[in-house]
């Protein structure tokens, strides 16, 4: 009988401690972590990071950015490619530039990446704002028309999604059915 098959009194398994990873091991987990999910070299960074934390190292000092930029080199970890895609799925949900560019520095993107994605994410504002207030029912997109303190409401909520004020205010000021291709236009 090994120490594996050791059961506790309430028939439940006890778990041998977990051993501490090496240099093969956490490449191991480096490669096994960007199969499975897109990420950035920050976001795999980290991830390796708390493994030692987590469970400990044994051998020489470890270097998680190396790793990641290691993977980078090879084309498995791509930043700009992660930017555009996230920039795409939260125009989508109708978010607007300001909470896109929070998302992208949250997720690691360096400046020069997420200033290649600016164009393409002021290009989408419109449509992103558009799909919001639809999402939300406000302005054009509304039942009925709405009173001021219900407005205001509207437009904090299109900021907070991260629009543009101006174009926020335009969105609530267009009564129920107006037609949106005025803003669309500019």
């Amino acid at each position: 009988m090994s120490l594996d098959d050791v059961h506790s009194r309430r028939g439940e398994r006890v778990r041998r401690p977990i051993p501490p990873l090496d240099s093969a091991a956490l490449e191991r987990l480096a490669l096994r972590y960007v199969e499975r999910f897109s990420t950035t070299r920050a976001r795999l960074a980290d991830y390796l990071r708390r493994k030692i934390r987590e469970r400990g190292w044994d051998g020489p000092a470890a270097d998680p950015a190396a790793i990641a930029a290691h993977l980078a080199e090879l084309g498995y970890v791509d930043d700009r490619a992660f930017g555009e895609a996230r920039a795409r799925a939260m125009a989508r949900r109708g978010l607007g530039r300001r909470r896109v560019d929070g998302a992208l520095r949250h997720a690691g993107i360096d400046e020069s990446d997420a200033a290649a994605l600016a164009p393409a994410i002021a290009e989408q504002a419109t449509q992103a704002a558009l799909t919001f207030a639809r999402r939300k029912r406000i302005g054009p997109f509304a039942e009925q028309l709405a009173d001021r303190p219900l407005r205001e409401k509207q437009l904090a909520a299109m900021v907070r999604a991260g629009h543009d004020f101006a174009l926020a205010r335009s969105i609530v000021a267009l009564a129920p059915g107006d037609d949106v291709a005025i803003l669309i236009e500019t």
